[in-house]
């Protein structure tokens, strides 16, 4: 099934995109698609926690999973279809050794045919679309022909891949390294969409600002940025208007905090720490006045036992936008 979702989206970054950040950045942007962070189908199908919680305002939001046995992503994705998830993504980008051991993520762009397997089963479970987020190689298999392989391999069975536009290390490099240290190459992802016009193609990888995002989108169909929408989260109050020309845009950071209010006592009342919600929302007044004061303020006092709606309000005190 061909899908349309992912024409700008928000990455999956572990320890980052929560529920809590996605309802926050919901409030930023009401079309981009949201990721979860990855989630393998062993916490899913054995942990303790529900892993597939998230708020209905979120969508449209898609469940990345992690992991190589088709039975499993099929009973995940199965269940994710049945919570309401607007899209299933397969991790076959993560370089980890953690995700290495458990044999997903970044290493299975060497068993493209597992990758597939992986693929049809899960998408012989679910009507919503599965997609897969890959790298454009690994360590020293990254020609073109690569990458090319993989896609043709599983294109029976998905019609859209992200592409991270640079190859994963598997050995000697950490997570954080493999985001930074192999050299971008957006023109081989650009190849990809002129190669396979059929297919959505997305990049991901290193873009920054709106300017970047609207000249991929004249060689590929979407754009999905990470960590930049994290630390500079005003960047999505403008996605709206400027890539879907929706006149949904803010320009007031005071008012995002303001409406996250409501969502704040509901979750206090159930037990939720404020830092937890409050920790996605620091770089919001990046450039403004106070914008370091309002960081250390919550930062010092949301995980404080008992921080409530105070804190956050004390911390706002703290920003002059004139």
């Amino acid at each position: 099934m061909k899908s349309t979702l992912n024409k700008f989206s928000v990455a999956p970054m572990l320890d980052w995109t929560d529920r809590h950040c996605r309802y926050f950045h919901r409030i930023l942007t009401k079309q981009s698609l949201l990721y979860t962070e990855m989630v393998t189908t062993g916490a899913i199908l054995f942990g303790k926690g529900d892993y597939l919680t998230f708020n209905a305002e979120e969508h449209p939001v898609s469940l990345q999973l992690g992991g190589s046995d088709p039975g499993s992503l099929a009973k995940c994705a199965k269940l994710a279809e049945q919570r309401g998830y607007d899209e299933i993504n397969l991790n076959v980008g993560c370089p980890s050794d953690r995700v290495q051991n458990g044999m997903f993520g970044a290493c299975l762009m060497g068993n493209a045919t597992l990758v597939a397997d992986c693929i049809k089963a899960m998408q012989d479970a679910v009507t919503i679309p599965v997609t897969v987020k890959h790298r454009i190689g690994i360590d020293q298999q990254d020609s073109y022909e690569f990458v090319c392989h993989f896609i043709e391999t599983i294109m029976p069975y998905c019609q859209t891949f992200i592409v991270h536009a640079r190859k994963a290390w598997l050995s000697g490099l950490s997570p954080k390294e493999n985001r930074e240290v192999p050299p971008l190459d957006y023109e081989r992802v650009y190849q990809l969409k002129r190669d396979y016009p059929e297919l959505v193609i997305a990049i991901n990888g290193g873009i920054t600002s709106l300017e970047q995002i609207k000249i991929h989108l004249q060689h590929v169909d979407g754009v999905m940025v990470g960590r930049e929408a994290y630390q500079n989260p005003m960047l999505l109050s403008e996605i709206d208007q400027q890539i879907f020309a929706k006149d949904h845009v803010i320009t007031n950071p005071i008012s995002v905090i303001e409406q996250l209010f409501p969502y704040i006592e509901v979750e206090l009342a159930k037990g939720t720490q404020l830092n937890h919600i409050m920790r996605h929302t620091l770089g919001i007044f990046n450039g403004k006045k106070g914008a370091k004061q309002w960081r250390r303020y919550l930062s010092e006092n949301a995980h404080k036992k008992g921080a409530g709606l105070e804190v956050v309000e004390k911390a706002l005190s703290f920003i002059q936008l004139h």
